[in-house]
């Protein structure tokens, strides 16, 4: 907009600068896919370390391959992964509880308590119930507690009527990571322990003995005795806090906190006694005629509702991985990820049926052609040695993939939950590596090499020699090597694609990642160029925001070259952009670069020189 002048003087206008910085996207963020001991199905959970991945998906367990790779991953330099748990179709079953209602029908149930993923995990899931709540004869108080993982929750002022403001479906399902609700009748759940009749105004004669139980254990003492504890409570608060002491000095039973960790609430007129137990069968139950007196055998529940039921379900088959586009299961789940760049499939290693692998890695090319994410392939477990490559490679020609790259042989490393020597599939300690060559190096970097070291590996399954490598590497197998003083490396850095007799332009595998940076870095970065006008203008913008972001790849040393025009070119003109595109809205950008590949082969030459060098 012009300056309005209206006065002799010195103006001053800003222009917007015609520049826009496209920002570089993630590089080795990992895909993991599998099964887990918990977790949400067919949900992409971001973690950052493998600490969140033992709080969000239960950590190691032999079944599940994908739990070892996380581990390797993050062990090896690995920063940010993706995991999405499967399971084999209609197995696996939450854990459940349901409550009954606070006249206790046993045809009644009133919430049924779910864990809020299937899984073992769900089978240590306490909920407790109060009505300790601003309306004691309406609404309710909850607490859940993960008894395996130390989690707690707590949900208060509950209500089962669907129009309340603290519904508890609506509560508890929105703001709950362990369980969900699900309400089945009108009413209000029981609380657990011992709850008292409504207590009048004046208390009966409390200087009286009572005998508490839990189990077998049977315990009597006084409620009060004026010599010791002092004038008599006047209100209920102060009742339940008396009973509450007497109850924690009295005995258990060796190796029980039922009484020592004993709580008494009081609400409204009632009181509420819950035993200080995880045991569902440790009831505090109070008898004689003094407990009658005082209404303490009026209901008695266990102190916490357990929940049972939850199974882990079977590993994912071929059908389970590939999963479903439409319900996004499986490695599908991905599609609605951004930043993914790397995916690994560490179960297929085990699958017996050569088969079932080429069709799952060739349903993960697929979605990684779409969303330009590079797929590392574990050599099946089968695998034994370099004749069994050899032969068995051809399994892989349907899938000799640009987008893909196959390592072999295994790593052997102790097994952290047994401290045995196993063998596990490469996938997570390979992507660790690349992820610590990104940050390092950067993408148009080889991660293999000396740099390339496999942390925390004993040895390999199998170990190659020099020949031996050179028969697997036209093969376009990326192996492992054990070489002295250094360890386990990887050292290989070829695509599927990069089998000598397949004469690919994308043999390489930083080749390949480069360019997949490159496109997808331009495709978010040009997104500004929607809808603005098609013209010189734009197509000049067009091309200083690539060169910008180009030329700072090229001064990081991505490309050859001497020169910027050397390494890469930008263009975008009526050259590019004619007429006919012009008018169907279409602007043409041609960009070409140069990367640097890998010095696969060093050739050193040495001659004896015969005489005496002249000085």
């Amino acid at each position: 907009m012009p300056t309005i002048t209206t006065y002799p003087g010195v103006y001053v206008e800003e222009i917007p600068s015609s520049a826009r910085t496209i920002t570089t996207v993630t590089t080795s963020v990992t895909a993991f896919v599998g099964h887990t001991k918990r977790g949400p199905l067919n949900t992409p959970v971001r973690i950052t370390s493998f600490a969140d991945f033992e709080q969000r998906f239960g950590g190691l367990t032999r079944r599940s391959a994908v739990g070892y790779a996380v581990h390797q991953f993050f062990a090896n330099g690995g920063r940010v992964a993706v995991v999405v748990r499967t399971a084999q179709r209609g197995s696996g079953e939450a854990a459940c509880v349901k409550l009954l209602s606070e006249d206790e029908r046993e045809d009644c149930p009133v919430l049924a308590v779910h864990a809020k993923e299937p899984g073992v995990w769900g089978n240590g899931l306490h909920v407790t119930v109060d009505h300790d709540t601003a309306d004691p004869e309406q609404t309710f108080n909850l607490r859940v507690s993960d008894s395996r993982g130390g989690a707690h929750e707590v949900f208060t002022g509950l209500s089962l009527d669907r129009e309340h403001g603290r519904c508890a479906e609506t509560v508890i399902n929105s703001g709950s990571a362990l369980i969900r609700v699900e309400i089945l009748d009108e009413g209000r759940p029981a609380a657990s322990g011992t709850v008292s009749e409504e207590f009048g105004e004046e208390f009966p004669d409390l200087d009286v003995e009572l005998t508490a139980c839990i189990g077998d254990v049977e315990r009597d003492f006084t409620l009060h005795d004026p010599d010791q504890d002092g004038p008599a409570p006047t209100t209920l608060v102060e009742l339940a806090l008396l009973l509450e002491r007497k109850l924690r000095a009295t005995p258990d039973a060796p190796g029980k906190r039922g009484f020592a960790d004993a709580e008494v609430v009081a609400f409204g007129r009632r009181l509420q006694i819950v035993a200080g137990s995880t045991d569902p069968d440790d009831e505090i139950r109070f008898s004689g005629e003094c407990a009658g007196d005082l209404g303490l055998d009026e209901t008695v529940n266990a102190p916490v509702f357990v929940l049972e039921g939850g199974a882990d379900g079977d590993p994912p088959g071929p059908r389970d991985l590939i999963g479903d586009p439409t319900a996004k299961t499986g490695i599908q789940a991905l599609r609605d990820m951004h930043d993914v760049n790397l995916l690994a499939l560490p179960e297929l290693a085990d699958y017996e049926s050569a088969g079932d692998i080429v069709s799952v890695v060739s349903a993960a090319d697929r979605l990684c052609r779409e969303r330009r994410i590079f797929q590392l392939v574990d050599a099946p477990s089968a695998w034994g040695g370099v004749d069994a490559v050899r032969a068995g490679i051809s399994a892989f020609d349907p899938v000799r993939s640009d987008h893909a790259g196959l390592y072999f042989p295994h790593l052997q490393l102790p097994d952290p939950l047994t401290g045995r020597l196993r063998s596990f599939p490469p996938c997570g300690a390979v992507a660790g590596v690349i992820a610590r060559t990104d940050g390092e190096r950067g993408v148009w970097k080889a991660p293999a090499g000396t740099e390339a070291k496999v942390f925390g590996v004993r040895s390999l399954s199998v170990q190659l020699s020099d020949r031996e490598n050179g028969l697997l590497n036209p093969l376009g197998v990326n192996c492992l090597r054990t070489f002295p003083v250094v360890g386990p490396l990887v050292w290989g850095s070829r695509t599927l694609a990069g089998a000598e007799s397949a004469d690919s332009e994308w043999k390489y595998l930083p080749v390949r990642r480069l360019a997949l940076h490159v496109e997808e870095s331009l495709r978010r970065g040009l997104q500004w160029a929607v809808f603005e006008p098609n013209n010189d203008q734009l197509w000049q913008q067009i091309r200083l925001n690539a060169s910008g972001f180009l030329h700072g790849l090229f001064q990081h040393g991505a490309f050859q070259g001497r020169t910027p025009r050397e390494a890469y070119f930008v263009k975008c003109d009526s050259d590019t952009t004619g007429e006919a595109d012009v008018e169907r809205g279409v602007v043409n950008v041609v960009v070409g670069i140069a990367p640097v590949k890998p010095a696969e082969f060093v050739v050193v030459t040495i001659q004896q020189m015969t005489g005496q060098p002249e000085v």
